[in-house]
């Protein structure tokens, strides 16, 4: 499918591999993983009459915990269907031994959309709007549940985010959901088709579950399949658009793409401070449709406004909506209604004219070099590090020195991002906090951050948290990292509430 392409190839069969909802009475089916999702899928699959095996190391009320002798003494024999939970790797020995058998596996999003219900006026299931990215996510479909909100629907955000959509997609009471989709969920996922589809961004993430960005990118790309309407990518990402190239889709979907510059036919963009659609909008040849304003993203942002990867959220959500069927009216007032998540450039407070930001859901090099980007030159102490799985940060360190003041480096092992500082931008001043003691970690961290964040001229300094790592060698969670930090900032001063 072309961008600006009216039309795509049909998509294949609506079944998945080989096994439809109207088979699982009786069925025997593996849940492995016992996890939320896990735990859901189970529920849904014991009221459709399924005869269901639950496998899990870690959970003690697990059929099976032992997975490898398992699979060794037949286990799969004579097993039906195989519902993996997301941190499931495709290697894991049932997984790989039950697609070498040819016993279907799928998510818990595709047994979700196996068993849609009919919505309350009898109009069939209710739609899916779908989002998937390496960042931005969960803003992107926040925003989105905002506008259709705003348009006077019953919408549920769901997915890797909130409510597991197999309960969700059991309530006849709602008209439209906005999906978010992990490349974990998407990689069992078969039949799916969203009324319309978005991929943010694709960066390297998860490539340890993966095994290359190949596949990864991949996984992200089957979002597309079978789109109904449009499939929303980001020109400043062709890899997003390579992606809408390779997608097999319903005939009529359109290729829609996103840019923070003006917009030709066929996409949503900026002109001066106006947020426009030559997508939908019925004159798109000859006009842009306002669609809202970067005022109305103000508060997403701090003294600078929204920064730019907001702003590329609001366009994808906005993309989406009118595809569904909204107005531009409901985009402008979802927008402006819109809160966002905990830990997403979040301010926690402003200590002596320095300003404090908990973006301790940047968990890779994308995501914090997005966050960096929102703020002036020179203004930024960043508090940086954690498990970085692998990962490399020289791109991130080039592309965003000139951000930088200072850094704090946290984490067990601070060396793949200190080797990156030293090479691409030695005249950054760096702290290393000593990993030992992890129950003060952060506290030293922001005392760290405070007297670095003293020293810039002129002011007002920015100590932002963007970790571009995982959380797992010293909090439980990248929410328990940013919990911290905020309490530690408000140690600062008392009239810090």
């Amino acid at each position: 499918m072309a961008p600006g392409d009216d039309a795509g190839l049909t998509g294949e069969g609506l079944t998945g591999a080989g096994l439809t909802v109207h088979g699982l009475s009786g069925a025997r089916v593996l849940v492995a993983g016992l996890g939320v999702s896990g735990r859901a899928a189970l529920e849904v699959l014991a009221s459709r009459g399924a005869v269901v095996t639950t496998v899990d190391e870690h959970a003690e009320e697990a059929d099976v915990r032992d997975v490898a002798r398992f699979v060794a003494d037949g286990g799969l024999d004579g097993v039906d269907l195989v519902v993996a939970s997301p941190g499931w790797p495709p290697a894991n020995p049932l997984l790989a031994g039950a697609v070498e058998r040819g016993v279907p596996v799928w998510s818990e999003v595709e047994l979700a959309w196996q068993t849609r219900a009919d919505r309350a006026d009898g109009s069939g299931p209710a739609p899916w709007l779908a989002v998937t990215g390496t960042n931005g996510k969960t803003t992107t479909v926040g925003m989105l549940e905002s506008m259709l909100r705003a348009g006077g629907e019953h919408a549920v955000a769901a997915g890797n985010v909130g409510t597991p959509l197999v309960r969700v997609v059991a309530d006849p009471s709602v008209d439209v959901i906005a999906v978010e989709l992990s490349s974990f969920q998407l990689h069992f996922t078969h039949s799916m088709s969203a009324q319309a589809a978005a991929v943010l961004n694709v960066a390297p993430d998860h490539l340890d579950w993966h095994g290359s960005l190949e596949a990864y990118a991949a996984d992200k790309g089957r979002v597309y399949e079978r789109a109904q309407i449009a499939c929303v990518y980001n020109l400043a990402d062709p890899l997003t658009e390579d992606l809408v190239r390779e997608a097999d889709v319903l005939e009529g979907a359109r290729a829609i793409g996103i840019t923070l510059g003006t917009p030709s036919v066929g996409q949503l963009g900026v002109v001066e401070d106006v947020l426009v659609d030559r997508g939908f909008a019925p004159q798109r040849h000859t006009h842009a449709a306002e669609l809202g304003t970067l005022a109305d993203l103000a508060h997403l942002g701090g003294a600078d406004g929204a920064p730019p990867h907001v702003v590329q959220d609001a366009l994808a959500a906005a993309a989406l909506a009118l595809a569904h069927g909204c107005q531009p009216a409901a985009v402008r007032d979802g927008l402006r209604a819109f809160a966002p998540g905990e830990h997403r450039s979040q301010a926690v407070a402003e200590v002596d004219g320095v300003r404090w930001i908990d973006d301790s859901k940047a968990t890779n090099a994308h995501a914090a070099a997005a966050a960096l980007a929102g703020f002036a030159p020179g203004s930024v102490v960043w508090i940086a590090g954690g498990l970085a799985k692998g990962a490399t940060f020289d791109a991130l360190v080039e592309a965003r020195r000139d951000r930088l003041a200072g850094v704090v480096l946290i984490g067990a092992d601070p060396e793949p991002l200190a080797g990156a500082l030293a090479r691409h931008a030695p005249e950054v001043p760096v702290v290393r906090v000593d990993p030992s003691d992890t129950g003060t970690v952060m506290q030293r961290a922001v005392e760290q951050a405070r007297q670095l964040a003293a020293s810039v001229r002129p002011g007002p300094a920015n100590v932002v948290l963007a970790p571009a790592s995982a959380s797992m060698d010293q909090f439980r969670s990248y929410a328990e990292r940013g919990e911290s930090f905020a309490a530690a900032v408000r140690a600062l001063s008392p009239d810090v509430g």
